[in-house]
């Protein structure tokens, strides 16, 4: 089973406000803007399960640290975010948390998502933090935690 992370992915906090467009409770307007670029290209690609957006926007040792307490490498979260059938349909955020250095940043909150795992429904509620890094002039999600609340 596909991992809740899929929904939630990184920051998630687009500039977007509808299910049809992307999530909702985005502000990046205090962050630094090839930042803000960047959190919100990668949270419209895993939204509509853009696989080429996320290979551009992970880093190659991207790790993500699911609830299931099993980690996933870079290409196994793009297989389980691009799998046939599986798709976001709505994703909210809130107590968000933004902490930006010169060359790393620290995006997360919590959030609110549906949608389908391989045709089946699914809905979420769950904190996550995203670590960012400048690597060669470019910011990339080099890690993700998400832990699923009850």
């Amino acid at each position: 089973m596909r991992s809740v992370i899929w929904l939630i992915g990184t920051s998630l906090t687009l500039a977007a406000a509808s299910a049809q467009t992307g999530p909702q409770g985005a502000d990046y307007r205090r962050l630094p803007r090839d930042l803000a670029a960047a959190a919100t290209a990668y949270d419209l690609a895993q939204f509509k399960a853009n696989r080429a957006e996320l290979e551009r926007l992970l880093a190659d040792d991207y790790i993500l640290a699911g609830s299931n307490g099993k980690n996933q490498t870079k290409a196994q979260y793009i297989a389980e975010a691009t799998a046939p059938g599986s798709r976001t349909t709505y994703v909210a955020l809130s107590l968000k948390v933004r902490r930006v250095w010169s060359d790393s940043a620290v995006l997360g909150g919590m959030v609110d998502a549906k949608g389908f795992d391989r045709g089946k429904p699914i809905t979420a509620h769950a904190r996550f933090v995203d670590v960012w890094a400048k690597r060669d002039g470019r910011w990339r999600v080099v890690f993700t935690q998400a832990n699923e609340v009850k």
